[in-house]
């Protein structure tokens, strides 16, 4: 359990990694500290004593505590040769995250570089955490995955305290449209459009999708599904629109389908358009509890021709993804900008450009003409 004093300590320190305290300027009074966190003036004259030690404040007589300028002070404990830059991905271990690392790690170390790892488990919590770090810490370059992309995001200030410092960073995957980054992404809506215009195409009406909505890959991909209906002039019944959020994607999906297949035989879906391979074999358990054979009496489609799309005895059609194909071409990105740092950052976007890979549908066996 963190101490008082740890609590407001760390309270000053966010705000000073996150711009919100500026160098030189005036932090907060004693009484105010005492105020907003409950504490004593002791607890509140502690933390900050640990801060000025530490050199991320300083005190002048009669005027108040302010804001160290750390930026010479770091700049001058670091090896002029130590090269390194920030990976943040919400997994590591996960899917086809391994793939996309190893085409960035990969890229990174041929060009001298030491590369950091940091899994935010699609936590916001996480994220802000390991943007301290990295605050506090000396990096060339950050290529980032974002938390939660589709929604709003707490921790913009720790980008923008991340360009007032001159750390370039990169997006790949999503991106925080405020914030409008360079960025290396798939073509979620096409992605989405043609995994469901393949069942279309395939005789199939009564489609299904399932659609993560707390990024904005998801998204994308369920506008790709519309596109697809409205293309080909087919009705949108709501009902066959299936949003969760991470926190909810080991059971929700599940039992949506399972309220489907209870249906009446003629109402019942005949095909579905899945988020990722991941849910896609997860809902592919579901259909054999039920005894239903793939893809007879149901068509499925995964998205990004991840392992999992083979290790199934039903092989998934599926969207592909380019994964360490887009870790190396972050990684190309993110040093481009590192050698180029010192230009003008407006300058930088109009002369390096965001990229995003075309999708394309690999057809195996989990799909099929409907049966009339």
């Amino acid at each position: 359990m963190q101490t008082k004093y740890s609590i407001v300590k760390q309270a000053i320190k966010s705000k000073i990694l996150d711009g919100t305290f500026q160098p030189h300027q005036k932090i907060s009074s004693e009484s105010e500290l005492m105020k907003q966190f409950n504490v004593s003036r002791h607890t509140v004259r502690l933390a900050i004593g640990e801060l000025v030690n530490q050199g991320w404040l300083y005190r002048e007589q009669g005027a108040g505590t302010f804001c160290a300028d750390r930026s010479k002070e770091e700049n001058g404990q670091v090896p002029q040769n130590q090269k390194n830059i920030a990976i943040i991905t919400t997994y590591i271990s996960d899917y086809i995250f391994p793939s996309i690392i190893r085409g960035a790690e990969s890229y990174l170390s041929q060009n001298g570089y030491h590369v950091s790892l940091f899994s935010t488990n699609n936590d916001h919590e996480n994220e802000r955490r390991f943007l301290e770090k990295i605050l506090t810490q000396h990096f060339d370059g950050v290529i980032v995955e974002p938390t939660k992309s589709a929604i709003s995001n707490p921790n913009i200030n720790y980008y923008l305290n991340l360009e007032r410092q001159n750390i370039p960073y990169i997006m790949i995957n999503a991106y925080y449209d405020e914030l409008e980054p360079l960025s290396i992404t798939v073509n979620d809506e096409l992605g989405g459009l043609k995994q469901t215009e393949h069942l279309i195409e395939l005789g199939h009406e009564n489609i299904v999708g399932f659609f993560k909505n707390d990024d904005g890959q998801g998204a994308k991909r369920m506008k790709g599904y519309l596109k697809a209906h409205r293309k080909h002039s087919l009705p949108i019944n709501p009902n066959n629109i299936v949003t969760y959020r991470t926190e909810d994607k080991y059971h929700k999906p599940i039992e949506e389908l399972e309220k489907l297949l209870a249906l009446p035989e003629k109402e019942r879906p005949t095909g579905l358009v899945c988020y990722n391979d991941e849910l896609a074999i997860t809902l592919l358990d579901v259909l054999r509890k039920r005894e239903l054979q793939i893809p007879k009496d149901i068509s499925i489609v995964g998205f990004d021709d991840s392992f999992l799309a083979e290790v199934s005895e039903v092989k998934l059609t599926t969207i592909k993804h380019p994964q360490s194909e887009l870790g190396k071409k972050a990684a190309e990105l993110i040093l481009e900008l590192v050698r180029d740092k010192n230009s003008n950052r407006q300058k930088m976007k109009e002369t390096i450009n965001s990229y995003v890979f075309e999708q394309e549908l690999v057809i195996r066996q989990s799909t099929a003409k409907l049966n009339k």
